[in-house]
């Protein structure tokens, strides 16, 4: 199985940045990275008018924009789980999510003392670790928010 990990904390914890940073670096040491970002939000493949959005609101299920090196697809399925979404995971050695805090995988919190007065982790076993700039002392591995390289050493150790 492909490891799974998830990035975890409050909206404005800075989950996105840190995980833009920690992907050259985990490329830079040869692994092939997916992510799956956790959204709320209806997801639109194309502008209101493209061919590509024509379709789907036509009724097709799926809609894939094919280029030289790319694919974007759009597909209708009901999601219940990270399990459901394992098929295009096939070809990576890591995924890392965003968000997904009900999930049991292995999660990461980001949390910034600047943007909230407590970390999400309570002493479950699902938390691996946490990225802040607070000074707390968990039972669970802590890193800075620029602790980038000693990030992935760990994600790398415990996980590839």
């Amino acid at each position: 199985m492909i490891p799974i990990i998830s990035f975890v904390g409050k909206s404005g914890s800075g989950k996105t940045t840190l995980i833009e940073k920690l992907i050259p670096e985990l490329k830079k040491r040869g692994y092939r990275i997916g992510v799956v970002k956790h959204t709320h939000h209806e997801v639109k493949m194309d502008k209101n008018g493209k061919d590509s959005t024509r379709h789907k609101e036509a009724g097709a299920e799926m809609v894939i924009l094919a280029s030289s090196g790319r694919i974007s697809m759009v597909r209708d399925l009901p999601y219940d789980s990270l399990k459901s979404l394992e098929i295009y995971f096939s070809d990576l050695d890591l995924v890392i999510t965003e968000g997904f805090k009900k999930e049991d995988k292995p999660k990461i919190e980001v949390f910034r003392l600047a943007t909230h007065k407590t970390p999400l982790f309570n002493g479950s076993k699902d938390f691996a670790a946490i990225v802040t700039d607070a000074d707390i002392k968990p039972e669970i591995p802590v890193f800075g928010l620029n602790d980038i390289k000693d990030i992935a050493d760990f994600i790398e150790s415990r996980y590839l």
